[in-house]
């Protein structure tokens, strides 16, 4: 019997792929847990439908991602800490500070999209930030001592 896919399967399938497997394994584990549907025109109609709809809200992700990046990528997040004669910081700033301080400003991002890294000297730091899949953005994260 073929089946279309309709999640992950580890060592079986991907979600969208059609697959021949026997009678017994598709009615009685991949149909009845929903990990499948039995290959028909309505249900390839379905597949084709929601690969459509995946694409367009790929697309539509992709743009408002870039929209994003290029705000994020003209400000410059400044922050006065405690600092040491020599120019060392008492402390860090950590990505939980430089996402509070984007929210401030307006900007929805997620403590996981921002790529960890110390921030423990004075002067100018990029922050990489990842928006979307393959969009990243340069945030620029200026510290200055009191």
């Amino acid at each position: 019997m073929k089946v279309i896919f309709l999640r992950d399967l580890k060592g079986q399938g991907k979600k969208g792929e059609i697959k021949e497997v026997s009678d017994g394994y598709a009615i009685n584990f991949l149909i009845k847990k929903g990990y499948a549907l039995k290959k028909t025109e309505g249900s390839l109609n379905k597949l084709k439908e929601e690969q459509e709809h995946n694409k367009e809200l790929d697309l539509k992700n992709r743009e408002e991602a870039l929209k994003l990046k290029e705000k994020l990528e003209k400000i410059t997040l400044n922050f006065k800490v405690k600092s040491a004669k020599d120019g060392r910081m008492f402390g860090s700033i950590s990505t939980k500070q430089i996402k509070e301080e984007l929210v401030k400003k307006g900007f929805e991002i997620d403590k996981k999209q921002i790529e960890a890294q110390i921030i423990n000297t004075l002067g100018m730091h990029i922050i990489v930030i990842n928006l979307y899949k393959d969009i990243k953005c340069n945030l620029k994260v200026h510290t200055e001592g009191i």
